[in-house]
């Protein structure tokens, strides 16, 4: 079970515990010939492999609507029950040294929704804001935004460093002007200088750290591999992708 969920099979009753107080009881919200346990099974499963839902259905010995109904109403239900566990841009201190950078989500291309291409990607998608500790501690996740965003305009937009100075944070090229420590950019008029390379390389050596640590968030596969669900839905399973993410290591 928990290579299919990442999840053991205690930790989903405790889901549905959760699930359980949330709505009072009420089967009607999810297929009954499933069952509480088997629709969050499903959901999560759905989540961490990305499996067609097709073949939920031979699975679970189902419709394939059945399993769609399931995963409809367990997303958002899921989310809405760890909320708790998800840190917010308050959360994160200021005294503490942190490794930011933006990944792309991606989707399905939607002909009629340019702003999900993201140019440097050459696909579709939704970008959010990962920031983590120099020791490869995730602090927090942002909201997804456009794919089309630059990472500083989505970091912007979070709210992350209205409250912060982001003097000895550490990012990429794609941070230069926000006060960040970032790898040097090359000037137009010059080659850059040995010291400015040998800076560039050692801010680098420390950038591998978020890149694990996004890497590992996208254990999720739905995270990693086309959305195939209706686009309307999308936000909603990242927040609860996020939330069972920080769910997990808590």
């Amino acid at each position: 079970m928990y290579s299919t969920t990442g999840f053991s099979r205690q930790n989903i009753v405790d889901l549905c515990a959760m699930i359980h107080s949330e709505t009072a009881g009420n089967r009607r919200l999810w297929p009954p010939i499933l069952g509480l346990f088997n629709c969050v099974t499903v959901a999560l499963t759905y989540m961490r492999r990305n499996r067609v839902q097709a073949e939920l259905a031979e699975t679970y010995g189902v419709s394939q609507p059945t399993i769609s109904r399931a995963i409809t109403v367990m997303t958002p239900l899921l989310g809405k029950v760890l909320r708790e566990y998800v840190p917010t841009a308050d959360d994160l201190d200021g005294r503490t040294q942190y490794i930011v950078d933006g990944t792309l989500l991606p989707c399905w291309s939607w002909a009629s929704h340019p702003e999900l291409y993201s140019g440097k990607h050459k696909t579709t998608g939704m970008n959010v804001q990962v920031v983590c500790t120099f020791s490869g501690r995730i602090a927090w996740i942002s909201d997804p935004v456009d794919g089309s965003r630059h990472d500083t305009y989505c970091l912007s937009e979070s709210g992350a460093l209205l409250t912060l100075d982001p003097g000895n944070w550490v990012g990429d090229k794609g941070y230069i002007g926000n006060d960040m420590i970032t790898p040097i950019r090359k000037p137009a008029c010059r080659n850059l200088l040995n010291w400015e390379k040998e800076f560039s390389t050692q801010v680098n050596k420390i950038r591998y750290v978020i890149e694990q640590v996004i890497a590992n968030f996208k254990t999720w596969r739905i995270m990693h591999t086309d959305y195939r669900r209706p686009l309307a839905t999308f936000a909603t399973t990242i927040s609860t992708v996020i939330a069972l993410h920080f769910y997990a290591a808590s």
